[in-house]
């Protein structure tokens, strides 16, 4: 009885401890902050995807919309979910004259691994040193490590962002903006 009575107590202070430190991560995250708004010019990049080439935003401008989608982590549960979810559904979207594009924080080497593990036709780009995370104003921190919030942007040939999902559940996300850019387009 007393040993048991040991190990509730000590399991319940183990638990105490990570809670808190769980809560205090999540407080010192830093939450989303959109620096940019629909109707406004989308903020150019260049970054390098997971062939190692650097695209840059202007090179679509004028020719078609842009699917810009930032993601925490490659091959975590929910990023792998939402890569697939697109890459299941690009050619419907490409039959939409639009280009998709993956961001996260992540290097062009685990990139490659991402692409080639999950069979990603797409470029998702590496934003290592937080400049494009930054500038869009998804950068965010969580339990010390910094990761894009899971957020995306429409934006039209013009280069103008017409639509924000500043939080994007990764299920069926891609026939969401499907969806979306059948409207925008009219």
């Amino acid at each position: 009885m007393k040993k048991e009575m040991k190990y509730r107590f000590g399991t319940a202070w183990v638990f105490l401890l990570l809670s808190i430190f769980v809560l205090q991560s999540i407080a010192s995250a830093e939450p989303l902050k959109l620096n940019i708004r629909e109707g406004k010019p989308a903020p150019n990049f260049t970054l390098s995807d997971q062939k190692g080439e650097k695209i840059s935003l202007s090179n679509y401008k004028g020719k078609s919309w842009v699917v810009l989608y930032f993601y925490p982590k490659d091959d975590t549960p929910g990023c792998t979910t939402e890569a697939c979810d697109f890459r299941d559904n690009l050619i419907q979207i490409q039959h939409l004259d639009t280009t998709v594009l993956g961001i996260s924080v992540d290097s062009v080497k685990s990139h490659k691994k991402f692409a080639d593990k999950f069979n990603l036709n797409f470029p998702i780009l590496s934003d290592s040193e937080f400049k494009v995370t930054r500038q869009y104003g998804v950068l965010t921190q969580f339990m010390g490590a910094r990761l894009a919030t899971r957020s995306t942007f429409i934006i039209d040939p013009d280069g103008i962002i017409r639509k924000i999902f500043p939080k994007v559940d990764p299920k069926d996300h891609a026939r969401e903006i499907l969806v979306e850019l059948k409207k925008l387009k009219g």
